[in-house]
């Protein structure tokens, strides 16, 4: 082991306990700590030999050579604990911050197990990276100058590498989980049964059967409140909701899946409603049930919303191995609708509003060039948990005002485009058109932070103040922040409602503010917060 390298491990040990933006269970720190240390090792050895290739020899003599391990022994015997102690009192903190509940802090006792065991393997498995390209230099060196040896022994071992781990293995890992996953979206949820309302995918009267919608679509389908519920809320006549859906099983393409659910909306009577939504889901089909029915109760029921279901994978899979499908749905079902909707007469066509969250929410804005296009052809959007590497977000939030946040733009002084962690953000000083786009996202949410880019850039976001559920002691590490934001992803939905990745009640205020419908007061946005559990 290299002290260079053991040294700068021992920092990156230090900077992993670190807060970031959620609190994380033991294991999960351990990853993020061994990773860390493994990646301190590596530039540590890096450093030590960009030295000697400079001619950099130092022959420090045999007694200062044992001070030095001794002193690394005794800064490790005396950081390690130290610095165990103040991670699980940092993750206290954020927990209180985001209203988690608190873990026992002995737990974090194992972190320093469960992380070498991490170190020991990366570690292991980058030596035998360096032997491979070592034999493979010998090999070719026979025949080619030592330089262009170990130069194609690099290429090949990374080549070879990169075809196993992204070719071979990711194809059959991929293959095997849509089979599973295909598998088990035939089952349906405990207490979901089929709709009667006509208004319903999958009721008797409809052409999609129950069968084919989908784990998900099923509980979409079979969810949200009758007119009965709505009027007796409202105390003002409701309309019976429309949900039209159609599911992965229904079709061999997502163009033909999104010609279903217009032939639902013709059906049902969705183009003859006030409200028309076009929702984009995660991966297998889910929509936010809080924002669906906010939407309902919001328009008196007066509603319809298409969706439906293009792929069998899970959200956190889908988000790291299929990011074009989700487009490509997106763009399939709003042209399909828009396309429908625009041969009605101007005079009675419903007003058209776009939502979907966080994969739903990258699918959904591709079907428009940018803010200026959804403007063009929606009368509303909301636009939940953005992730980060979505292009229509991102330039939208790359041209903010001049001074304002980015965890938080303004645009255009907010005149069409508003940004809110919380109802209340909503409200700026320059008037707001009736076309109302809102991209709701939580300052704690590490989905709509997460990029490549942390690894050796520093996001504006950690350079303005923080939000308010973000532990101020929070700062950007180079690639320690990075791994530690990839980490918060994995529960960033199991925190209470308003943090991390988990958006509720506020959909209510943001429904009535993007809509403005007269009927609806102030008071039934509370009354409806208590309804949903806010």
């Amino acid at each position: 082991m290299h002290p260079v390298g053991l040294a700068l491990g021992l920092l990156f040990f230090v900077w992993s306990m670190s807060p970031s933006l959620l609190p994380r269970p033991w294991y999960l720190q351990s990853v993020a700590t061994g990773i860390g240390v493994v990646t301190g090792y590596g530039l540590g050895c890096l450093i030590a030999w960009i030295l000697r290739r400079c001619g950099v020899h130092p022959q420090w003599p045999a007694a200062w050579r044992r001070i030095g391990w001794w002193s690394l022994a005794a800064a490790a015997v005396v950081v390690i604990p130290t610095f165990v102690v103040l991670g699980s009192w940092w993750q206290q903190i954020v927990r209180e911050l985001v209203g988690a509940d608190q873990d026992a802090r002995s737990q974090y006792i194992l972190v320093v197990v469960l992380a070498f065991v991490v170190f020991v393997v990366l570690l292991s498995a980058g030596r035998g990276l360096r032997v491979a390209t070592n034999r493979t230099s010998e090999f070719v060196g026979r025949f080619v100058p030592v330089v262009v040896a170990r130069l194609a022994a690099v290429v090949v071992v990374v080549s070879v590498s990169v075809f196993l781990v992204n070719g071979v293995l990711y194809d059959f890992l991929l293959e095997r989980a849509n089979t599973s996953f295909a598998a088990a979206d035939r089952g349906t949820a405990e207490g979901v049964v089929p709709p009667t309302a006509p208004e319903k995918s999958g009721s008797p009267e409809s052409a999609q059967a129950w069968s084919s919608l989908g784990k998900e679509g099923r509980t979409f389908v079979a969810s949200g409140p009758s007119a009965q519920e709505i009027g007796a809320f409202t105390g003002r006549p409701a309309l019976e909701p429309v949900r039209a859906y159609a599911g992965r099983e229904s079709a061999g393409t997502v163009e033909a899946i999104a010609d279903n659910v217009v032939a639902e909306l013709d059906r049902t009577g969705g183009f003859e409603r006030d409200v028309l939504a076009v929702v984009t889901t995660t991966g297998r089909g889910w929509v936010n049930e809080d924002v669906a029915t906010a939407f309902e109760y919001v328009n008196d029921g007066n509603t319809a919303i298409a969706s439906m279901q293009y792929s069998f994978l899970p959200s956190p899979l889908a988000f790291i191995a299929d990011r074009q499908t989700p487009m490509d749905a997106g763009r399939a079902l709003f042209e399909a609708v828009y396309e429908r909707w625009s041969e009605l007469p101007v005079e009675s066509r419903p007003r058209l509003v776009a939502f979907g969250e966080s994969l739903g929410s990258y699918g959904g804005q591709s079907a428009f060039s940018g803010g200026q296009d959804m403007l063009a052809r929606l009368d509303g959007a909301l636009w939940v948990g953005t992730p980060g590497f979505t292009e229509q977000w991102r330039y939208i939030t790359d041209h903010r005002d001049a001074g304002s946040y980015q965890r938080l733009p303004v645009v255009d002084e907010g005149r069409d485009i508003r940004f809110a962690a919380d109802p209340a953000d909503l409200e700026l000083p320059g008037p707001w058109d009736d076309r109302r786009i809102v991209f709701w996202q939580h300052a704690s949410d590490p989905i709509t932070w997460w990029g490549f880019d942390l690894l050796l850039e520093r996001p504006d976001w950690l350079r303005e103040p923080l939000g308010a559920d973000v532990d101020p002691g929070m700062s950007w590490i180079p690639f320690v922040t990075f791994w530690q934001v990839t980490l918060d992803m994995v529960f960033s939905a199991d925190v209470p409602s308003g943090h991390g990745h988990n958006y509720g009640a506020d959909a209510v205020d943001l429904w009535a503010q993007i809509l403005q419908p007269e009927q609806w007061t102030a008071a039934d946005t509370e009354r409806l917060r208590v309804v949903l559990g806010g």
